[in-house]
C-alpha cells in the first residue's frame, strides 16, 4: 500500500464529492486527507489515499471518466467586453448571445444587463476561457453579429477570479519558475494546499500562504533583475589573503577568499543571483573565476547552498547538509522531520529560488580529528597562509550545519546561528520574515539553537579575548548582516560596509 496525491475538479452541485469518493471506496482506497473550502474555489477537491498501485489506477481512471480527475493546468486567458445587443427587446436576443458563449465553452465570471439601464442595449461580460486562439475564434463568431468593445485580455492569470482560484494562481507561479511539467505543478499545488490547510487549522487565513509564495517568488525575481544591488566588505586577513563579504538583497552572504593562488567560496547565495553574483564579483576585480577551487557549504538552505550547482568545482559540506539537499526537507535529522511546513517550504523556496544542485558533492570527515570549545572539528584546511577548522553545529538550525573557524587570525563563520540583527538592512528583516510566516520558527529545534548559539558567542569572545593582546580582533562572519566584531556585549560592523548597484562600478575588462 501507496500514498498517492491528486485533485479533482468536480462540479459544484449536491453528491458530487460523494460520488469520488464512492470511488475510492469501491476499490479499496482509504482516504487520508481531504480538503475543500469553497471561500478559495468552488471546484477543486484535494486527495491523499492509500491503495495498492493497480487499485489506484483504477481509482483514477475512473475519475477522469466521470470527469472529475484534474491533469492539467492549462492557462486560461480572462477577457472583459462590452456587448451591444441588437432588437434587445426581441424574445430571445439575450439568448442567442449566451449561445455563442456556450458553444466556445467559455465560463462566465460576471454578466450585468439591464434594459432601463443608462445604456440599455449595452451588456457587460467577463469571462474566461482555455486558450488565446479559444478567445480569437469567440471574438471572430461574434464580430460578425454585434459591436463589441474589449475592455480588458489577460493571459497572466491577474484578472481571473477565485472561481479558478488555483489556476490563477499556477498561471501566476508559472511566470516566476517557468514552464514547468504538469505532473510538477500538481504535485506542488497539492503541497500548497496542505500547508494552507494546516494554516486554517491554526486560524489563519489560507490565502496568504499563496500570497506569500508568490510575494516571495516577485521579490527574488525583482532583486535578481533590475532591482539587484548587495552591501560589500573588504576585510584583509593576511598581506596575501582577503576576505571579501556579499550581503545580498535577500537571503545568505556570500564570502570570498581571495588568494594568490586561489580563490575559496563560503556559501553561494540563492541560484537565481548566479549571473548577479557573477557581475558583482568582477565589479571588485575579482575577475578570473577559473581560479575558484572549491566551495564550502554552511547548511543546505537555499539562500545557502543553492547556486552551488553553477560552479563546477568541488562542493565541501555535512554528509547531514547533502541528505537534506537530495531529500528536499530542511528539517530532515531533526525532530521537526515529519513536519509538512517545513517540507513544503523546503519545495518552495527551492523553486521560486531556482536551486542549482552541485554535481560535486565532498562530505566532510566523520571521525572528529578534535575539538574547538563544545565543537567537534570535523575538517582542516588552509586557504592560502590562513589555517582554517571545520567545527559541526548541535543541529539546531538544522542537521548538519557546520560553522568554520581561523583561530590564528580571527574569523568565526557562524552560519546562521549568531547574526548581527542590529545592523541587518530594514528590507533584508522583511524578507527575513517570509520563511517564518511558513515555518514558524527558522530553527529545526530551538533549544539545540539557543545552546548553539551561546556556544559560538562564547567561542567568540574567548578567542576575541586571546586574540586582543596581539592586536587583533575575532571577527563573526554571519550567515546574514555585516562582518561584525564585539563591541562589548553587542555585535558591530568591522569594517564599514559598501553599497553595491550594478553599473555604480566598471567591470574587468
Amino acid at each position: 500500500m501507496s500514498r498517492y496525491s491528486f485533485i479533482a475538479r468536480m462540479p459544484d452541485e449536491p453528491g458530487a464529492l460523494h460520488q469520488a469518493a464512492d470511488i475510492v471506496k469501491r476499490y479499496g482506497g482509504n482516504i487520508n486527507r481531504l480538503q475543500y473550502d469553497r471561500r478559495l474555489d468552488t471546484g477543486t477537491v484535494f486527495f491523499e489515499v492509500t491503495a495498492d498501485e493497480a487499485e489506484y489506477g483504477n481509482i483514477t481512471r475512473d475519475l477522469a471518466a466521470r470527469g472529475y480527475l484534474q491533469t492539467s493546468l492549462a492557462p486560461l486567458g480572462f477577457l472583459k467586453m462590452h456587448v451591444y445587443l441588437p432588437d434587445v427587446n426581441s424574445p430571445g436576443s439575450l439568448h442567442e448571445f449566451l449561445n455563442y458563449i456556450t458553444r466556445a465553452k467559455a465560463n462566465i465570471a460576471f454578466i450585468d444587463f439591464d434594459d432601463r439601464g443608462s445604456h440599455p442595449e449595452r451588456l457587460t461580460i467577463s469571462l474566461t476561457l482555455g486558450t488565446s486562439d479559444a478567445v480569437e475564434r469567440l471574438l471572430d463568431s461574434l464580430k460578425s453579429k454585434y459591436r463589441l468593445e474589449v475592455l480588458e485580455y489577460d493571459t497572466t492569470g491577474a484578472k481571473l477570479d477565485d472561481t479558478v482560484f488555483y489556476v490563477r494562481f499556477v498561471q501566476q507561479l508559472r511566470a516566476l519558475i517557468g514552464n514547468s511539467e504538469e505532473d510538477f505543478l500538481l504535485s506542488f499545488l497539492g503541497d500548497v494546499n496542505h500547508v494552507a490547510q494546516q494554516m486554517t487549522e491554526m486560524g489563519k487565513d489560507p490565502r496568504q500562504v499563496f500570497e506569500k509564495i508568490l510575494e516571495n517568488g516577485n521579490f527574488l525575481r525583482e532583486t535578481a533583475g533590475a532591482g539587484f544591488y548587495a552591501d560589500v566588505q573588504k576585510i584583509p586577513v593576511t598581506e596575501t589573503v582577503t576576505l571579501y563579504c556579499f550581503q545580498l538583497p535577500g537571503g545568505g552572504s556570500v564570502f570570498l577568499f581571495v588568494t594568490p593562488e586561489d580563490i575559496v567560496m563560503v556559501d553561494t547565495g540563492y541560484g537565481i543571483y548566479h549571473e548577479r553574483i557573477m557581475e558583482l564579483f568582477r565589479a571588485y576585480g575579482i575577475c578570473d573565476l577559473s581560479r575558484l577551487s572549491r566551495i564550502y557549504v554552511t547548511h543546505a538552505d537555499a539562500d545557502h547552498a543553492g547556486g552551488a550547482g553553477h560552479h563546477h568545482v568541488p562542493c565541501h559540506l555535512h554528509k547531514g547538509t547533502r541528505a537534506i539537499i537530495e531529500l528536499d526537507n530542511r528539517a530532515y535529522g531533526s525532530r521537526s522531520e515529519e513536519s509538512v511546513l517545513e517540507m513544503v517550504y523546503t519545495k518552495m523556496i527551492n523553486t521560486v529560488s531556482r536551486f542549482s544542485v552541485s554535481r560535486n558533492f565532498i562530505d566532510f570527515p566523520e571521525e572528529p580529528l578534535g575539538r574547538r570549545g563544545p565543537f567537534a572539528i570535523v575538517d582542516r584546511f588552509r586557504v592560502g597562509d590562513v589555517g582554517m577548522e571545520i567545527l559541526e553545529g548541535f543541529g539546531g538550525h538544522q542537521f548538519g550545519q557546520c560553522f568554520l573557524c581561523a583561530p590564528e587570525e580571527g574569523l568565526l563563520f557562524t552560519a546562521d546561528e549568531v547574526i548581527n540583527f542590529d545592523h541587518l538592512s530594514p528590507e533584508r528583516m522583511t524578507y527575513n520574515q517570509l520563511a517564518v510566516f511558513f515555518v514558524l520558527n527558522v530553527h529545526v529545534d530551538r533549544d539545540r539553537a539557543k545552546e548553539e548559539r551561546k556556544a559560538l558567542l562564547s567561542l567568540g569572545q574567548e578567542l576575541d579575548q586571546v586574540l586582543g593582546k596581539t592586536g587583533k580582533r575575532c571577527r563573526i562572519c554571519g550567515g546574514h548582516g555585516p562582518v561584525s566584531v564585539f563591541d562589548g556585549t553587542k555585535l558591530v560592523p568591522a569594517v564599514p560596509e559598501e553599497r553595491y548597484v550594478p553599473g555604480d562600478h566598471p567591470e574587468c575588462g
